[in-house]
């Protein structure tokens, strides 16, 4: 009978340490401290995220970068080091472990080109030719030139398709809207006490 009270005492008072531990002191002593930004996704890059996270971007693409010390992040031009609030307004977010493709987390910055995106995500070695990403041809659609007065994508010469035009779909239009959004220009603000 002791040994079961002792039993049941003892994973109630690990349960209160571990809540104390990892919910109540990082609320009090960490929150206070962590650094604010001022980035969130609105507009038609709400649904360009529903797309990224549909096609499974996130498997090749981080959205973090490592602060100096943690890797080389910062020295290849990928942004400031993240912080938490940058992923604040969207769920789930999108951080990511692997690194097959570059880190995302400032690409609007490093990539603003509309069109280098659409080209990219329809045939990514018209732009890089060594890239490894699959293409996503599903985002967009193949119509003849002359029954369109649509803008198709600009595409390399060994790319175009004669008498054809290739258009986006309204879900490689947001997820370029998305991709566009991903930048990092707002400085960190500390936040106000």
């Amino acid at each position: 009978m002791i040994k079961n009270s002792i039993l049941i005492l003892g994973t109630i008072g690990l349960f209160v340490f571990a809540m104390i531990g990892l919910t109540i002191l990082p609320k009090v002593f960490i929150e206070p401290n962590v650094e604010k930004a001022n980035v969130y996704v609105w507009g038609r890059a709400v649904e360009g995220h529903k797309v990224y996270v549909a096609n499974g971007c996130v498997y090749c693409h981080s959205q973090q970068v490592r602060p100096k010390g943690y890797g080389a992040d910062i020295e290849r031009g990928w942004g400031r080091a993240s912080v938490a609030t940058d992923y604040k307004g969207l769920s789930p977010h999108q951080l990511g472990t692997m690194r097959t493709g570059p880190d995302l987390s400032n690409i609007g910055v490093r990539q603003p080109s509309r069109d280098w995106h659409l080209i990219h995500l329809y045939n990514p070695r018209a732009v890089v030719k060594e890239s490894i990403m699959p293409p996503y041809p599903f985002l967009f659609e193949i119509v003849d030139a002359e029954k369109t007065q649509r803008e198709g994508l600009k595409l390399p010469p060994e790319y175009q398709i004669p008498g054809k035009k290739v258009i986006p779909t309204e879900e490689a239009d947001a997820l370029v809207d998305y991709l566009l959004s991903l930048t990092q220009r707002d400085p960190i603000k500390p936040q106000q006490n």
